[in-house]
């Protein structure tokens, strides 16, 4: 606990006086009726959302929803270590974090907002798992139990990445605890769907006084390392709380008010910052093109000088297949008898998936798009190059379309071994729907930044900006639209995809074309 004397610190005082007015009894009522509201409304949702766990859990699925539960908390861990986790606001880091005060007593209340925030995303994993797992018997101890499990993985975790800010060691540690979660979650999203499920069956239906013990030796842990944690608020180095504070502010500052794609651009600056690149001579046959493929060579360098998050992104190409397994797709039964019975199986489990696919997709391709987005922040080097705009563009969508050409293609091959897609060439939609996700990507390099001068739109469910809107929707329009028929194909799975494959590779290359060849693109870069 914070010290007394610390508590009636002049400064701790002078802070609390000038937080905010004080509530008044209108300000607790407004609180009270409007927790009673939501309680009304979403009191029967939950409750029935809660009696349908009430169920045996389907073993063909509890590999995949159990992957997606333990990526989802590896990522949950993943993001608070990016953000520091102990931060504060950028003018309270800059100078009560360097003065004499008592660091836990600085530190106290961010402490306590991050437990709370743990906790939350705890609970709600804990439904997750719950509902990939089933509670065929004793719903309430279960209930209680997952909750607990849940709330005790989020505190523990969180506490974890405040050792990991405070103590290198621990950091380390912490790193190795994500990369074994996510193999973990590789290794069950693999064995659900063969020797494996037998197992995740019987901790299934393991019975609820064993999912209530390992609940409280959960609890113990976590309090364990909460403790550790509170003690260790104290030790904290000075710089890494001002840095994390710093990050965070930009973050939020580009998030809310200015632009969100310069979240990019502080993401690459952090890598690059210090590193020294080798300098190589370019190949004969891009030097000898013309000026458009070499400007265009940058990006290949780019991507080859980063071959980790390369490697990553072709291993995420799995993960429409998990979540197409995880709801259901059981797509090729035993007992379908023709096409239609075929393609009534095969809807239900990759149509969830293709929305998956689709942004899977289109973030391959932007991966590629630095070089535009540099052309766009600065026109007058743009202009120094004299290179043709439109060559450039075409030159620059070659990579986009053959990275988001092999990951789609990855992906609706995964789609069809867990059966949510029946037989026929599916892999070949992604080659074809490539051009038009590279013209998306493309299109959303180029985008300004967030126009917060745009009116406001009154709705029943409140004011929509539609600033973020138009910027949210600049890229991603002309991707969807020429994807169509790939979208189609995927949410009602056909007997003969062949068509399908053919109406994409028109619609794909014209939405490219289009955007190559439209007006003023020639005359600029």
């Amino acid at each position: 606990m914070i010290p007394a004397a610390a508590r009636t610190h002049p400064a701790f005082a002078y802070l609390r006086a000038h937080r905010g007015r004080p509530a008044t009894w209108s300000d607790r009522y407004t609180s009270v009726f409007g927790l009673l509201v939501a309680s009304a409304v979403l009191g029967r949702p939950v409750a029935e959302a809660i009696g349908g766990l009430a169920r045996h859990a389907d073993p063909g699925r509890i590999g995949a929803g159990f992957a997606l539960v333990a990526a989802a908390y590896a990522g949950f861990l993943v993001l608070a270590r990016a953000l520091g986790p102990v931060v504060l606001p950028a003018a309270d880091a800059a100078w009560l974090v360097t003065s004499p005060l008592p660091r836990r007593a600085v530190l106290s209340r961010t402490a306590l907002l991050l437990l709370s925030a743990a906790a939350l995303a705890g609970a709600a994993l804990g439904l997750a798992a719950l509902s990939v797992f089933g509670a065929p018997g004793e719903l309430g101890v279960r209930l209680a139990a997952a909750l607990v499990l849940g709330v005790a993985a989020g505190a523990g975790g969180m506490a974890a990445a405040v050792l990991g800010q405070q103590s290198p060691a621990a950091d380390t540690r912490l790193q190795f605890l994500i990369a074994g979660i996510f193999s973990v979650a590789v290794l069950a999203a693999v064995s659900g769907a063969g020797p494996g499920r037998r197992m995740l069956a019987a901790v299934a239906g393991a019975p609820a006084s064993l999912g209530a013990a390992v609940a409280g030796v959960a609890s113990v842990v976590a309090a364990i390392l909460v403790r550790r944690a509170w003690a260790a608020l104290g030790r904290i180095p000075a710089r890494t709380i001002l840095a994390s504070s710093t990050r965070t502010a930009r973050v939020t500052s580009a998030a809310t008010t200015l632009d969100p794609g310069m979240l990019t651009w502080v993401a690459e600056d952090v890598h690059w910052r210090g590193r020294a690149l080798r300098s190589r001579p370019w190949p004969r046959p891009v030097s000898r093109l013309g000026p458009a493929p070499a400007l265009a060579w940058q990006e290949w360098l780019r991507v080859g000088r980063r071959p980790g998050r390369l490697a990553a992104l072709l291993c995420a190409a799995a993960l429409p297949a998990v979540c197409a397994n995880a709801v259901g797709a059981n797509a090729v039964g035993a007992n379908a008898v023709g096409a239609n019975a075929v393609c009534a199986n095969t809807a239900g489990g990759a149509a969830p998936a293709a929305g998956v696919l689709l942004c899977g997709a289109l973030t391959a391709a932007a991966m590629c798009t630095g070089g535009v987005r540099r052309d766009g922040g600065d026109p007058a080097l743009a202009r120094m190059l004299a290179v043709d705009g439109r060559a450039a563009t075409a030159a620059r969508a070659v990579l986009p379309a053959l990275l988001t050409a092999a990951w789609s293609a990855l992906a609706l091959v995964g789609l069809q071994a867990v059966g949510a897609l029946p037989a026929g060439p599916w892999w070949a939609l992604g080659p074809a729907a490539a051009p038009a996700l590279a013209a998306g990507a493309l299109r959303m390099a180029r985008r300004r930044p967030v126009d917060h001068s745009m009116p406001v739109i009154d709705t029943p469910g409140g004011a929509v900006p539609t600033g973020p809107l138009i910027w949210a929707a600049t890229g991603p329009d002309i991707a969807l639209l020429g994807s169509l028929p790939t979208l189609a194909a995927l949410v009602t799975p056909p007997a003969d995809v062949l068509p399908y494959v053919a109406a994409q590779a028109v619609a794909g290359a014209a939405v490219l074309a289009a955007y190559i060849l439209r007006p003023g693109r020639g005359s600029r870069p």
